[in-house]
């Protein structure tokens, strides 16, 4: 050991780790670790302790950019789904034969086929016409989907009995052109009232509707509600109402021994209750369109307008509403109450019934997704679909012949009201 040599713990010199002068000069913090580089040496440093790369600019300011209307998007396509499983249709529709809702005729069906009736269900007037026959019965429901000429004319040239229930006006006068529409009356239990075996048999049944004014010869029971007559060979019977026939009402009174009565007639039975717009399936001219409800029209329609608004509001802000005293305010239960007594000391019910009619379509016509030029079939065919309501009782509700007296006219407000309500709340 020299002199000016530093001597180890352990009384020899003091050994460098790198061994040379500049490894003691490094310090303690690059002393080496058998088994691991050296950083600084050429050797890459391990993955494991690589620091992650920040995001890109681009790619951050895209998504602050994009998040709010991919946020909206997916909100929106959620509703979507939402209100598609919602509101989507029930099996089948009112008094359709395959249908087991309490508005459908299913059981009907079934106590037939036991009494060993063939009740052969049809959508369409094609298929009714491949299944009726001469010795055949065929029912006709939901006559508000049938509003084309040809198809009318065509069932109008099937064979075998018919049995018409809550026909519109285009179907009673090309299927049962003798028989004319009176009043309308309240469905209820009500007594035959009349010497048809079917009813007589049945007894009490939950009838009304629409009453009808039957031809020469024939029977007219439960007030007018139901009327069977014979016409070129076969037996035609109209009914006013077809609640009896229903899953719900097939129970009460006599109803269930009525609908037996009246379908159960021929071993066939044919039954046509088409739940879309039949327009131009006779010539095989339907097409995707042709199934598309009107509303899906309206609806894009309401979409551009929006966008529109959006657009002119966004382009330019306009300043707030000007206001104007008006000399004279007068209350609007004042002014309806004024001219309510008009009518009434003129006797004007029809131009009382027409106001109400009116006011109550317009309030009606959109929340059924239609537009102002809507015919009346559209507006009861959509009516019908939305509420499930008795489909010719509502037409004579909106555009029937004005009342006759005071309490008609109370009665026709009332339904008006209710109609409302049950579309509201549809």
């Amino acid at each position: 050991m020299t002199a000016g040599t530093p001597a180890s713990p352990h009384g020899g010199p003091e050994a460098s780790p790198r061994g040379g002068p500049e490894a003691s000069s490094r310090g303690t913090a690059d002393v080496a670790v058998p088994g691991q580089p050296v950083p600084g040496d050429g050797v890459p440093p391990s993955p494991d302790r690589a620091p992650s790369a920040p995001a890109s600019p681009r790619v951050r300011d895209a998504w602050a950019r994009w998040r709010g209307p991919l946020g909206v998007l997916a909100l929106l396509a959620a509703f979507a789904l939402v209100t598609a499983l919602v509101t989507r249709p029930g099996t089948g529709g009112y008094l359709s034969a395959e249908s087991t809702t309490p508005r459908g005729a299913h059981a009907l069906a079934q106590l037939l086929r036991d009494q060993g009736v063939d009740v052969r269900p049809a959508g369409t007037v094609q298929e009714a016409r491949e299944l009726t026959g001469p010795d055949s019965l065929l029912v006709v429901a939901q006559s508000q989907f049938l509003a084309d000429e040809a198809l009318l004319r065509d069932l109008a040239a099937l064979p075998g009995d018919r049995l018409l229930v809550e026909p519109v006006t285009q179907a009673l006068q090309a299927l049962a052109p003798e028989v004319g529409a009176g009043a309308l009356t309240d469905v209820e239990s009500r007594a035959p009232g009349c010497d048809l075996p079917a009813a007589v048999r049945a007894g009490t049944a939950v009838t009304g509707g629409v009453s009808y004014n039957p031809p020469p010869g024939a029977r007219s029971c439960y007030g007018g509600a139901l009327v069977s007559f014979s016409s070129g060979g076969r037996t035609v019977t109209v009914v006013g109402s077809g609640e009896f026939m229903t899953n719900e009402r097939l129970a009460d009174d006599g109803d269930a021994a009525l609908a037996m009565n009246l379908a159960g007639t021929r071993p066939a039975v044919t039954w046509l209750a088409p739940s879309l717009p039949q327009a131009g399936a006779a010539e095989g001219k339907a097409s995707v369109q042709d199934l598309i409800p009107p509303g899906v029209t309206w609806a894009a329609v309401q979409l551009l307008v929006a966008i529109g608004l959006l657009a002119v509001w966004r382009a330019r802000r306009l300043g707030p509403v000007v206001t104007e005293r008006l000399p004279v305010v007068v209350r609007a239960a004042e002014t309806v109450e004024g001219r309510g007594r008009l009518y009434r000391s003129r006797g004007a019910r029809d131009r009382a019934a027409a106001a109400l009619r009116a006011a109550a379509l317009d309030r009606i016509v959109p929340r059924l997704g239609l537009t102002a030029d809507a015919t009346p079939a559209e507006v009861v065919a959509a009516l019908a679909v939305r509420t499930g309501q008795n489909a010719q009782q509502a037409g004579a509700v909106l555009y029937g012949a004005p009342p006759a007296d005071d309490a008609g006219l109370m009665a026709l407000a009332r339904h008006l009201d209710i109609l409302e309500r049950q579309v509201s709340n549809a």
